[in-house]
C-alpha cells in the first residue's frame, strides 16, 4: 500500500507540475489541448491523487508499523513459553530422579 499511495502522489504531483509548467493562457497539458472544465477535472483528479496517495501511504505504514509489534510481541511471548516448558521438563526430571 505505500508502494501504491507514493505511486498516486507521484502521478498527482506530475500532473500539477505540468498542468503549470506547459499551460501559457492556454488550456494544454502536455501537449494536448484541452478546454476549460476538461482542465479543471485533471486538477481535481491531479488533487485527489495525492490526498489518496498520502491516506494510502500513511494507512499501510500504521498496518506494517502493527504488524511489525504484533510479531515482536508473539515472538517474547513464544520465547517465555519455552522457557517454562524447558522448566518444567527440568523439574519433572528431578522429581523422577528423586522418586528412584
Amino acid at each position: 500500500m505505500v508502494v501504491l499511495g507514493l505511486l498516486l502522489m507521484g502521478l498527482g504531483a506530475v500532473a500539477v507540475v505540468g498542468a503549470l509548467f506547459t499551460a501559457d493562457g492556454t488550456t494544454e497539458l502536455f501537449g494536448l489541448d484541452l478546454s476549460a472544465l476538461a482542465m479543471f477535472f485533471v486538477g481535481l483528479g491531479a488533487g485527489l491523487a495525492i490526498v489518496w496517495g498520502f491516506g494510502f501511504s500513511k494507512w499501510g505504514t500504521k498496518r506494517t508499523l502493527r504488524q511489525r509489534r504484533e510479531s515482536k510481541r508473539l515472538n517474547d511471548l513464544s520465547e517465555k513459553l519455552e522457557q517454562r516448558d524447558a522448566e518444567r521438563r527440568e523439574d519433572t526430571a528431578e522429581r523422577e530422579d528423586r522418586s528412584l
